[in-house]
């Protein structure tokens, strides 16, 4: 009791104090007794609270046959909470001004609302409602599974389905992580899942113990107090082991032509390449050279030879590997040059480092960003959500704070570690051409051509 009356107190001084852009780092953070982690943080914006309730679970938590699992379950905790159904639990939020959605993630369930701080309670009942006493059935999975397939782009045909499994259709870093056994060989369908799974994975996963709850906004005061008597009954128990990441199983080719469409003059260009471990500040080396090659790309394929608009460097991830690729969408015919820029631009890296000026100068644009990369209520929200693994003690760790860190030499020794690997390259085009298809089209008349010519010399009978 004197604990929250504690919390409660720390609350309405947070709430009456001034609020800059400067302190969105400093949060209150505690969790419950149950094992719920809340996250409360009160801002000048009147009138508004972004919720954001994680539960962590996500499609990676299951075998590639059931990883649509938590994603139907998501859409089944919106199917309706009593006899109204969907319908009726829309109509029930929209009465209280909110809007809600959910989001299923490798790693994470997400349930996602903004609504008017004068029923910030009543919303977050509806919400819990939602969790709790959706009751399952055969109909709802039903529906559920229509809309899931929809999402993921209609019927699995046997076409596509042979396309996935000769991995010649995907886009060029998941073909590559699925030729390396760290991503499923095929989409994962939802018609064979089923009832007894949905509720074995909620009562295994959905645990108050499991889960983050996220308040940013104009917060009521009497918040703590609340989620202490709802969200504090919730029972915990005992988690599920977590299933390994995937390890790379093998060798991948170190070249390979993607299909991408019928008919088109375009192609993409990636170099993709493992991303090695750098020691202290990784994250933040990584971002910094990532803006160094978006940069360098943008001046030497766009500016000063014209053969890509917009080209790019990328960080992925798949499973427990990391990459990082150099991109460009480029027409055919400049493939090869553009591949030579690429491959000129790392040698020069290797050979001379990054330039000085032009390191300082977009670390410099890089911690001044973090002034006004958050704005708003639901981008605080979305932050804290995406950080979570940097939260300690109140606090989430300053990037500028790491970006400032990062040194030239550290710069140039990821630069290094990168470009002495052969990497992997992946080109993405039509299968044919504008001039392929004119060819295409004049050998099939030569060949109706001279099949009439032999019809002709045919003699009669």
């Amino acid at each position: 009791m004197y604990r929250l009356i504690a919390r409660c107190l720390l609350l309405t001084a947070l709430l009456a104090a001034p609020v800059s852009a400067a302190d969105y780092l400093q949060v209150e953070g505690y969790p419950l007794e149950n094992g719920l982690q809340l996250l409360l943080k009160p801002t000048a914006a009147r009138g508004h609270v972004a919720i954001r309730l994680l539960v962590g679970v996500g499609t990676e938590q299951f075998a590639c046959a059931d990883r649509e699992l938590p994603h139907l379950l998501e859409h089944l905790l919106f199917s309706g909470i009593d006899a109204s159904g969907e319908a009726g639990l829309e109509a029930r939020m929209q009465a209280l001004g909110g809007e809600w959605n959910a989001f299923t993630r490798s790693s994470d369930t997400a349930y996602v609302i903004e609504a008017p701080a004068s029923n910030q309670r009543a919303v977050l009942d509806l919400l819990l409602a939602s969790l709790i006493n959706t009751e399952l059935d055969e109909a709802k999975l039903a529906a559920a599974k229509r809309v899931v397939e929809r999402e993921n782009g209609g019927h699995y045909s046997n076409l596509q389905r042979l396309l996935d499994q000769q991995n010649l259709s995907r886009e060029a870093h998941q073909q590559l992580a699925v030729e390396l056994g760290l991503a499923c060989a095929e989409r994962a369908e939802v018609e064979h899942l089923s009832l007894a799974q949905l509720e074995r994975l909620r009562e295994d996963w959905y645990l108050p113990n499991n889960m983050t709850l996220i308040v940013v906004g104009d917060l009521d005061p009497r918040l703590p107090a609340y989620l202490e008597r709802s969200y504090g009954a919730l029972l915990a128990a005992e988690l599920p082991q977590p299933r390994p990441q995937a390890e790379a199983q093998g060798p991948a080719k170190a070249r390979r032509q993607l299909v991408d469409g019928l008919l088109g003059d375009n192609a993409g260009l990636h170099w993709i390449l493992p991303e090695p471990w750098v020691g202290e500040h990784d994250h933040e080396t990584w971002e910094l050279l990532r803006d160094y090659l978006d940069w360098a790309l943008y001046r030497q394929l766009r500016i000063e030879r014209g053969l890509a608009y917009g080209p790019w460097s990328e960080r992925s991830q798949f499973a427990s590997a990391s990459f990082f690729s150099l991109n460009a969408e480029v027409q055919r015919s400049d493939l090869a040059r553009a591949e030579q820029v690429m491959h000129r631009l790392a040698r020069d890296l290797l050979r001379d480092g990054l330039e000085p000026a032009s390191f300082r100068r977009l670390q410099q644009a890089a911690v001044a960003r973090q002034a006004w990369a958050v704005q708003g209520n639901s981008e605080l929200a979305d932050y804290y959500w995406n950080a979570l693994g940097d939260y300690a003690d109140g606090r989430f760790s300053d990037p500028a704070e790491g970006l400032r860190a990062v040194s030239l030499e550290q710069a140039n020794r990821a630069a290094r570690l990168l470009f002495e690997q052969a990497g992997y390259v992946r080109i993405e085009r039509p299968l044919l051409s504008g001039s392929g298809l004119y060819w295409l089209g004049a050998g099939l008349l030569g060949l109706v051509l001279l099949g009439l010519l032999a019809l002709r010399r045919r003699p009669s009978a």
